[in-house]
């Protein structure tokens, strides 16, 4: 596994924690008969801007919370996962950007739910991986994109007026911000063989000069080196003909062999 990519508990327990806090609120809302919806976002009042910070944790009904339950939780392990040194800094400010812009852009009604989050969570993985062009990363955001591409529409008016398209908007511009602002790790391979290493050199090593810059093999013979001729040692060295020969040092005698 890549040393960027550390699975931990927090991959688990974020996203599990912040759902059933999601839960909690909606239960003691049901329980003890609040009306948590005038805390949400009600653009250009200054009461209304409290509902940056609370709107996220705000439902209508049991089908608002479960549609944005599932996605928060997958979307919110992929974070930790592949981000994790990014993660709660995308939460916590993509939380207040896409509240602060909805505020600014919206209807004049209240604006809850945390559909504000996911829009930024999508957007950002998405985007944050194609522009590290690193092959894993790529991958999430095409499996994002695939899973979850079809909820762009609801960023737009006119699709549906009783969803807040304006929070849904705000989010996705929110999470590509900060997919721009905050940076990643320069991801590479692992480094397997000795030729990959920035500080290998070709002339000098003497299996890379059978071969030229096109990668063909050239027919030349390899001196025998007297230091490599330890017993039970193998010694490799090429004929003129393309034949490849090896000696089979022992304490008694060698044995050529030609192939």
């Amino acid at each position: 596994m890549d040393n960027h990519f550390k699975f931990t508990n927090s991959v688990v327990g974020v996203p599990l924690f912040f759902v059933l806090f999601l839960w909690f609120v909606y239960w003691m809302e049901i329980r003890f008969g609040f009306d948590f919806d005038k805390n949400g976002i009600f653009p250009r009042t200054f009461s209304g801007l409290q509902g940056v910070v609370f709107s996220p944790f705000i439902h209508s009904d049991l089908q608002h919370l479960y549609n944005n339950s599932m996605p928060l939780l997958v979307l919110l392990a992929a974070l930790q996962f592949f981000y994790a040194k990014q993660s709660y800094a995308v939460i916590g400010y993509g939380i207040l950007f896409s509240g602060i812009l909805t505020w600014l852009i919206g209807r004049s009604s209240y604006h809850i739910g945390a559909s504000g989050l996911v829009y930024v969570l999508v957007s950002f993985i998405f985007v944050k991986g194609i522009l590290t062009r690193y092959y894993r990363l790529v991958a999430l955001s095409l499996a994002v994109i695939m899973l979850y591409g079809g909820i762009l529409w609801y960023a737009f008016p006119k699709v549906d007026d009783t969803i807040s398209w304006e929070g849904h908007f705000a989010g996705l511009i929110a999470g590509v911000v900060l997919s721009l602002v905050y940076k990643t790790p320069e991801y590479k391979k692992p480094i397997k063989y000795d030729w990959e290493r920035p500080d290998f050199n070709f002339a000098e090593d003497k299996f890379m000069q059978r071969f030229d810059e096109d990668g063909n093999f050239v027919n030349l013979v390899i001196e025998e080196e007297e230091s490599s001729k330890e017993p039970g040692g193998i010694q490799v060295y090429f004929t003129s003909d393309s034949k490849v020969a090896y000696t089979i040092v022992s304490n008694n005698e060698e044995e050529p062999n030609v192939e």
